[in-house]
């Protein structure tokens, strides 16, 4: 019997103004989706008899509530599924909070959903009060752990490695659109396009070599694979982290240095001298309590993110992506005279012949 798959949910694609070059282009669609390293994580369990989705009772026209509230249980495979990705020791920190408010992640449980998640940053588009990752099925039986790694690390921003267009794979494209229409999945044609046939742009793989280990890669059946040769009997990844999962979260998410970044003085930009991927930050302690703005300078596209330090935590102020377009990342936002900030710019890529530059005034 088929394994149960992930099923990501469907997004448009991204849209950059015409006319861009191939290496700026390749930059934006590898980059859009990351998050800036340093950031926190809230993730958020749903806990209220509120929390459910109305769906429809086949062949009767009534509807029936099902809960996105999860068991004990459950939520600590999710638990000790965050806890591996961050003994890694990556840059990105997860915090588990009891307010859905100040959650990126909002995790469900909503049986018969399938499971999923928001890919990266995709998270910030989705409202406050619903899910941006479900598990739809028992994480406590045997072989399903993980589970709950592989959807995180749609979190951080990994796509599915068997999706690789490095990976050689030559499907049954038929085989496949059968098998998955049955039990458990159920999947229609465009749902096993979308996360099993379809290949991936080179720029968006999780790194240069497939990974058949990977925990973002699928258990395939006997039948599906037509090469290579070695997998037409099928392929059973582990279901934990691969030293390749692991390189390519350190290569996004380093560990933090251990200096205190940089101060950026009001009024004095700092340069910022970034290759394509790198990241800068710097502390902000304003003199006084105003509004700033806060950007960027020079023929570059970047992220950048203002986090104010709360309890030696750094909590997401504001933020701009100016990935694509003719001018640069600015925010306009209230520092408070005493308390501290932290500026955090992450290049895509330089396409000018000029320096670029953060200043915040």
């Amino acid at each position: 019997m088929t394994a149960r798959y992930c099923s990501l949910p469907r997004q448009p694609a991204p849209s950059f103004a015409p006319g861009l070059a191939a290496e700026r282009l390749s930059a934006l669609t590898g980059g859009r989706r990351m998050w800036v390293n340093g950031t926190v994580l809230h993730y958020y369990f749903f806990d209220a008899g509120t929390d459910a989705s109305v769906i429809p009772v086949p062949g009767t026209g009534e509807t029936r509530r099902v809960s996105w509230v999860g068991a004990e249980e459950q939520r600590e495979v999710v638990r000790e599924g965050f806890r591996q990705w961050q003994h890694l020791g990556i840059g990105v920190t997860f915090a588990e909070v009891g307010d859905r408010r100040e959650a990126e992640l909002r995790v469900g449980f909503q049986s018969g959903d399938g499971c999923w998640s928001a890919v990266g940053r995709d998270a910030l588009a989705v409202g406050r009060g619903e899910r941006t990752m479900n598990f739809g099925w028992d994480l406590t039986a045997p072989g399903e752990r993980g589970t709950a790694l592989h959807e995180i690390g749609h979190a951080l921003g990994m796509l599915h490695e068997h999706q690789s267009p490095v990976a050689g794979i030559h499907w049954d494209d038929e085989a496949v659109y059968a098998d998955l229409a049955g039990p458990p999945n159920f999947w229609t044609r465009d749902t096993t396009y979308a996360n099993i046939l379809r290949r991936l742009d080179a720029c968006e793989v999780n790194g240069s070599v497939w990974d058949p280990q990977s925990v973002m890669g699928f258990t395939l059946g006997p039948g599906l694979v037509l090469e290579p040769e070695q997998y037409r009997a099928g392929l059973r990844p582990p279901g934990s982290l691969s030293p390749a999962d692991k390189e390519f979260a350190l290569r996004w998410y380093p560990p933090p240095g251990p200096a205190r970044p940089p101060v950026l003085v009001p009024f004095r930009s700092a340069p910022l001298r970034l290759g394509s991927g790198a990241q800068a930050d710097f502390t902000v302690e304003p003199p006084e309590t105003r509004a700033y703005r806060v950007g960027t300078f020079g023929d570059a596209d970047s992220v950048l993110v203002v986090f104010e330090e709360r309890d030696g935590e750094p909590r997401y102020l504001a933020g701009r992506d100016d990935g694509g377009t003719p001018g640069n990342a600015t925010v306009r936002v209230r520092l408070v005279s005493g308390r501290r900030y932290v500026v955090r710019v992450r290049l895509y890529s330089t396409w000018g012949s000029g320096e670029t530059a953060v200043m915040c005034w």
